[in-house]
């Protein structure tokens, strides 16, 4: 299965569209359709539940897209947040230099490598750096002093709000702030669609920790977090963890590791889970002059919590499960997205099998039963099975029929979109079948 049969099938169905298509479209952007934002809320609903309704100590937070440049100087993105790019003189393609190499290389060593596009060696430039920050104005005149950048990580809005977030909750240590947003990278080397874009959305959660309780709650989260992708219908062959090794850690990081998952173009990162130590409060406390740290009541002392981070790309996170539930049933010549229940776009279609009868009315009744607990669809046009093959490439779990029999006992069929199984059910108990089927899925 290759990348190329996804993104049709997501254009085709009404997943993931390319943003502003009729003007030729626009780079590494996309839009989300019907089937494709009701997915990818699923999918942060199912973690913003994980996080802030299952942990008690865990709260959520919406900071701003724009904060004072200052933020961005105190964290380093300012002066640090750069990828090494070369250019091939030939084709003119631009690369990261990090992919076409690993490790040191000295002075007029890029000479020696090929460009993978046009197969020419000695053509590539030295790498230079590039931030990868989207630069804007505030206010009505453009000048140095109104600069502004839209955020590259949704991290240090919590960071900056932490105090303020723990008086007002009267949390303790340790504690966590949790938050989904919209980020902004100006990746030069955006590719394999929604993997690496220049708008994203990020779903992180930021756990304050006393110094020397770190090690071990790295520990935890790295089992808490990769167990999650069950809850998703990920298959655990298909992801692993990857540490980084000392060339690879971030300036901030003390510990950090990758869950990894197999796309159809290899293995490739989707959540990190990373020990950031008290680096960025110190940071900001020394660049604010504002004091930034807790106030221990029982030992009477105060200090800078470390931080262990979950940082999850939910563009990344909906390409896995995309990737994962894509499934071509040869048998039986159909493509069935294999979604699981709790995640799927639409949950049900209730078809009538003809249009007349009664049969329209009692289905429009049934759809009237099931709105209040789940997405459902009516759909009576073409043949029954017909029907059902839209509806599996969709990833609706359920299919549902209205026959004569119905009108007779008030009984539907219940079909099963993996196994086609179909099961006469009431109409009274078709709620709790459904929830049931989903607990077991």
């Amino acid at each position: 299965m290759s990348i190329e049969k996804i993104v049709s099938l997501c254009k085709r169905r009404g997943f993931i569209f390319q943003s502003s298509e009729i003007y030729g479209g626009f780079g590494a952007i996309y839009d989300y359709g019907p089937l494709g934002i009701s997915l990818k809320n699923n999918i942060s609903q199912l973690w913003w539940k994980e996080m802030t309704q299952l942990h008690e100590n865990i709260v959520g937070l919406d900071s701003g897209i724009l904060m004072h440049p200052k933020v961005w100087e105190a964290s380093g993105h300012i002066g640090a947040f750069n990828d090494p790019l070369v250019d091939c003189k030939e084709c003119k393609a631009r690369y990261r230099a990090d992919e076409l190499f690993e490790g040191e290389l000295g002075d007029g060593d890029w000479m020696k490598i090929q460009c993978p596009k046009c197969g020419t060696t000695g053509n590539l430039t030295e790498p230079r750096q590039f931030n990868l920050m989207f630069k804007t104005h505030v206010g009505p005149i453009e000048e140095d002093s109104n600069i502004a950048y839209l955020r590259p990580e949704t991290a240090q809005g919590i960071y900056v709000n932490y105090l303020l977030t723990q008086n007002a909750m009267r949390l303790k240590v340790p504690f966590g702030i949790a938050q989904i947003g919209k980020a902004f990278r100006n990746e030069i080397v955006a590719r394999n669609f929604i993997f690496r874009t220049r708008e994203f959305e990020q779903m992180e959660m930021q756990y304050f920790v006393k110094p020397g309780d770190d090690d071990e709650s790295m520990k935890d989260w790295k089992a808490k977090r990769i167990k999650f992708y069950d809850q998703l219908g990920i298959d655990s062959k298909k992801l692993r963890f990857h540490e980084h090794g000392p060339n690879e850690l971030a300036h901030y990081a003390k510990e950090a590791w990758d869950i990894e998952f197999e796309f159809p173009f290899g293995w490739s990162e989707i959540e990190g889970i990373h020990n950031r130590t008290d680096y960025d409060l110190a940071r900001h406390q020394e660049s604010s002059g504002k004091k930034m740290e807790i106030f221990d009541q029982q030992k009477n002392d105060r200090f800078l919590p470390f931080i262990i981070e979950t940082s999850a790309g939910l563009n990344r996170m909906m390409l896995a499960v995309l990737s994962d539930a894509y499934w071509n049933d040869e048998e039986n010549n159909r493509i069935v997205m294999k979604f699981h229940p709790k995640i799927s776009p639409i949950t049900a279609v209730v078809c009538p099998l003809v249009k007349k009868d009664g049969l329209p009315e009692l289905g429009r009744e049934v759809m009237d039963i099931l709105k209040p607990h789940f997405k459902v669809i009516y759909d009576q046009q073409g043949s029954i099975g017909k029907r059902y093959y839209r509806q599996d490439e969709a990833g609706t779990p359920y299919g549902i029929t209205v026959d004569h029999q119905s009108v007779e006992d008030r009984t539907v069929t219940l079909r099963d979109r993996d196994t086609q199984v179909q099961k006469r059910i009431s109409i009274d108990n078709l709620v709790n079948a459904i929830n049931d089927s989903m607990e077991a899925y």
